[in-house]
């Protein structure tokens, strides 16, 4: 709960702001959820990474483990507004745009999302955070599979693919308790094992490397780029004691500022517990309650399969 409530928060906290500039933002920097703003949509209010997340939950708990299904949902996002906030799709991006176009003319859904070079931006990760919950218990190739197959809906490149792989094994380990610096090492394992031999490994150096928690806010990019995206994300929650300082973190930092903070937001909701997240936040968010509903049905079936007698691998 506090993974999925993180990041519709963190999103809707960057919506206001979103595609402004580091300097300009933080000459009137976000402590709050905000109206209007760049999209010009009220207060609370979550865009395409919030509206994808909801949508990957209801196909989760409507049909197990469907990528066509999922698929399916998000074409009904883009053409009918599903689970959008305030009943519009106000922000798109165009590989996400052409994937479903594809799906929605009757291509199969694992196929749809662009392979090329140029076709890594953070569309799939954004996204991705309830298929490390509800799959915590698998070991990491059964995890790592099923990330890749969930992000080849939009983005099918093998370096988008990676990032949610990297992202989904951080969250597995917060789960099971693990302290964050712990789970950042016992991940960055998982995935050099994983993907150790792979070309696109060396990618990922930064995020294998880096020491997130001493590095300035000048050596951090906040733009759309899949791994620009994982790595500030990485650097909010490292760089923060509880989820109102990483989400804020994450928004201040311009640029690509919904995405970050949805991001960031679940790594912080996970790690600190929904009971973390300021109150006032959750309340002024938009369709509360049709996302209470649909959530606690998502955490109840999450905890019946934890109890199946698996454990985190």
């Amino acid at each position: 709960m506090g993974g999925l409530w993180g990041a519709l928060i963190g999103d809707a906290l960057g919506v206001p702001v979103e595609f402004r500039n580091r300097a300009e933002v933080r000459k009137d920097p976000v402590t709050g959820m905000r109206e209007f703003g760049t999209h010009h949509q009220p207060k609370g209010t979550w865009s395409d990474d919030g509206a994808l997340i909801l949508c990957t939950v209801d196909s989760l708990l409507n049909a197990e483990f469907d990528p066509q299904d999922m698929g399916g949902r998000f074409v009904r996002w883009m053409n009918e507004n599903l689970w959008t906030a305030t009943d519009v799709v106000f922000d798109i991006g165009m590989t996400t745009t052409d994937a479903l176009m594809r799906i929605a003319t009757g291509a199969a859904a694992e196929n749809a999302g662009g392979g090329d070079e140029y076709n890594n931006g953070n569309g799939s990760l954004m996204r991705i955070i309830p298929v490390p919950l509800r799959f915590a218990g698998e070991t990491t190739a059964a995890l790592a599979d099923r990330l890749g197959r969930v992000s080849s809906i939009t983005h099918g490149h093998a370096r988008s693919k990676m990032a949610c792989a990297f992202y989904g094994f951080l969250v597995n380990q917060l789960i099971i308790g693990e302290d964050p610096e712990s789970a950042l090492e016992t991940a960055r394992s998982e995935f050099k094992n994983l993907y150790g031999g792979s070309p696109e490994f060396d990618r990922f150096r930064h995020l294998m490397m880096d020491k997130f928690g001493s590095m300035p806010d000048e050596e951090i990019v906040s733009t759309g780029y899949v791994l620009h995206t994982l790595h500030a994300s990485l650097w909010c929650f490292f760089n923060s004691r509880n989820f109102r300082e990483c989400v804020l973190n994450a928004v201040n930092l311009g640029g690509d500022t919904d995405t970050t903070g949805c991001v960031a937001g679940g790594l912080a909701g996970v790690a600190y517990g929904i009971q973390s997240i300021p109150l006032e936040w959750v309340d002024q968010l938009q369709r509360k309650g049709d996302v209470d509903c649909l959530l606690n049905e998502f955490a109840d079936l999450c905890c019946s399969k934890a109890t199946t007698g698996r454990t985190p691998k």
